[in-house]
């Protein structure tokens, strides 16, 4: 057998594999993962012994049969596809895989604040199916192509207000985006602006204009010193044919863009199609989580947050929301409103099209300039900065192992580890200032894994700094693309110690199912931390968010006394330290067993043995009756 340590690394990896949909992984493919991981082949007892410790942590189920092998407990396997009728045709995506019917069901975390009339959605739907029906299927492209449209759009309305203040002022304008005449070719400069182009007439002519002279100049704004000019520089029009173009701008022209929370909530509804469309759907932590992270930190006019694998910018966006209605200030003092727009959020990923949807995220919720960047957090170049944020709020990819060699050497002195969610909690403590804060999503594992990495982490947590709080997410939360168990963490950066008391919560509704349908179980006004109306009595049961703020704002006092029979409860240190740093809320809940008292099994006997003389009377009689 393995050493303890590696076998302990062994098991996480296992759980790793399991297919969250249901469907099994067989011993073979079992095995060679392993050793692929682990460079070492693995004997038939070592494979055995492994899939036995995961069975018994109730990671998975033992799978029987030729093949044999294991799945994720509790979860009906996927049913195979049917084949399609004979002469049926099937819309490809670009991958040439079967693409998914457009949906248009309300994204997971939706709530009555954010919540669009039925009949922005359905003009949102129409835009949306239009570019299903023209031949792009992937919901990723849709989006991307609606962002640079909006970008678009976007520039030749902030052209108008400053045309317009320059006319009031009776004073030449401050900055032209757009240049005045025409270029060398003699074409008018101003038929790029979005309110020139939709009204050039023929599809053609309007078609040719955008993919030959507004994309180009697009690309060229990345010199200017914006997080938005900067992500368009490789922007590509893929839009295939004049009449789809035509069709979009004219749907996109009447959806009403003045309102800054219209314009939020309706960039919201188009991310929520991702989630929905069911393939790209990890780039997007559910709003409402969001919101009770966020009100859960209470972020101040002057912090200074980053989220370092920000994707659509979920986070950061929240917490603009949150400062304009708790503090409104920070858009009324000349000092404050500068740094909300250029000073207070951070965002860092390596997919230029998730920097691209977060920028735009970020403008349409009315951030002027926000740092978006491209950066692998956790790459050599990338982990270079140290004690600068007060406020780190996350949902970081748990993608597994990553080469030694590629990894931030400052990250492995601090966690020897290839556990990205081991190496992103020691991101976030380089990253934090001393007494900046953090609430991050990390996956079970983190919380007992048996690694030596996985137990120095916790212990610097509980020991070096100030850990706060443990809230257990349900695990259908990030369903249907994810069904791994989560929780969120939250600390403080001291660097000398301070935790007294953790406070844990187990949360098992956040209002909506937990199937992969993911449908809303209450009225949109009761959903979220902070429904727009009071719950009922029992709709607790349903939406936890509410009482678990309530009872954070309490851990403190009130909290302190709570029965360890309770779903929320706290654990001094000591106790922590002497379970192995171990912060599963499993390990410190008691659990109130029920004394069930059954029947005396004589008694049961005789009552089937009644039951039986019945059976056998009624057949006598049928009997007697056919003769």
């Amino acid at each position: 057998m393995p050493p303890l340590a590696d076998l302990a690394d062994l098991v996480n990896d296992l759980i790793a594999l399991i297919p969250e949909d249901g469907s099994r992984i067989t011993n073979d493919e079992i095995r060679a993962a392993l050793e692929r991981e682990s460079g070492e082949s693995i004997s038939d007892e070592e494979l055995k012994e492994l899939k036995n410790q995961v069975v018994a942590l109730g990671a998975a189920e033992g799978v029987k049969g030729p093949g044999g092998g294991l799945r994720a407990p509790g979860i009906d396997p996927p049913p195979r596809a049917a084949a399609p009728a004979a002469g049926s045709r099937t819309r490809r995506s670009g991958n040439g895989s079967a693409a998914p019917a457009p949906q248009s069901a309300i994204a997971p975390g939706t709530t009555a604040a954010s919540v669009l009339t039925g009949e922005l959605r359905n003009q949102i739907d129409r835009i949306w199916d239009a570019f299903w029906s023209g031949g792009i299927a992937n919901p990723l492209e849709v989006l991307e192509q609606l962002t640079y449209l909006l970008f678009i759009r976007r520039l030749d309305e902030l052209e108008t207000l400053e045309e317009r203040r320059s006319q009031r002022a009776e004073q030449p304008m401050r900055r032209r985006i757009f240049p005045e005449g025409a270029d060398e070719q003699g074409r008018p400069w101003s038929e790029l602006r979005w309110s020139r182009f939709k009204e050039l007439g023929e599809a053609a002519s309007m078609f040719k204009v955008v993919g030959e002279r507004v994309f180009p100049f697009l690309r060229e704004l990345g010199g200017e010193e914006s997080a938005y000019a900067t992500h368009m520089r490789d922007a590509r029009f893929t839009i295939p044919t004049p009449g789809l173009l035509t069709k979009v701008v004219e749907l996109l022209d009447a959806v009403p863009m003045e309102d800054r929370d219209t314009k939020g909530d309706i960039y919201e509804y188009m991310l929520g199609k991702l989630a929905t469309a069911g393939t790209n759907g990890q780039f997007r932590t559910p709003r409402h989580i969001i919101e009770l992270m966020v009100a859960m930190t209470e972020p101040t006019p002057r912090d200074v947050m980053v989220d370092p694998a920000c994707g659509t910018c979920g986070f950061p966006v929240a917490v603009g929301e949150y400062l304009r209605e708790h503090h409104p200030e920070v858009l009324s003092d000349p000092e404050l409103r500068e740094h909300f727009n250029h000073g207070l959020f951070h965002g860092f990923d390596f997919d230029t099209t998730m920097l691209r949807i977060g920028a735009m995220n970020m403008l349409l919720h009315g951030v002027e300039n926000p740092d978006v960047s491209y950066r692998d957090s956790l790459s050599e170049d990338g982990a270079d900065e140290q004690d600068r944020y007060t406020l780190i709020l996350a949902n970081p990819p748990f993608a597994g192992s990553l080469d030694y060699e590629s990894t931030s050497g400052k990250l492995q002195r601090v966690v020897k580890t290839k556990k990205t969610e081991l190496l992103f909690m020691a991101l976030f403590l380089q990253l934090l200032k001393p007494g900046g804060r953090a609430a991050v999503i990390v996956p079970d594992g983190v919380l007992f894994g048996s690694s030596k990495a996985h137990k120095e982490l916790r212990r610097t947590l509980v020991e070096d700094h100030f850990l706060e709080g443990v809230v257990s997410l349900p695990s259908g939360v990030f369903r249907p693309y994810a069904g791994v168990s989560t929780a969120i963490l939250f600390f403080t950066k001291t660097g000398r110690g301070g935790t007294d008391q953790v406070w844990f919560y187990d949360m098992t509704a956040d209002g909506w199912s937990l199937d992969d349908k993911r449908n809303p179980l209450l009225p949109l006004e009761k959903l979220g931390p902070a429904p727009k109306e009071a719950l009922a009595e029992g709709e607790h049961e349903k939406n936890n968010l509410p009482d678990c703020l309530v009872r954070w704002r309490q851990r403190k006092d009130a909290e302190r006394d709570r029965e360890r029979t309770a779903q929320s409860f706290c654990v001094p240190k000591a106790e922590i330290a002497e379970q192995g740093y171990d912060l599963s809320l499993n390990r410190y809940k008691e659990l109130i067993h029920e004394e069930v008292e059954h029947r005396p099994p004589l008694e049961i006997l005789a009552e089937l043995r009644a039951i039986e003389q019945e059976i056998l009377q009624g057949i006598e009689e049928l009997e007697g009756m056919l003769r």
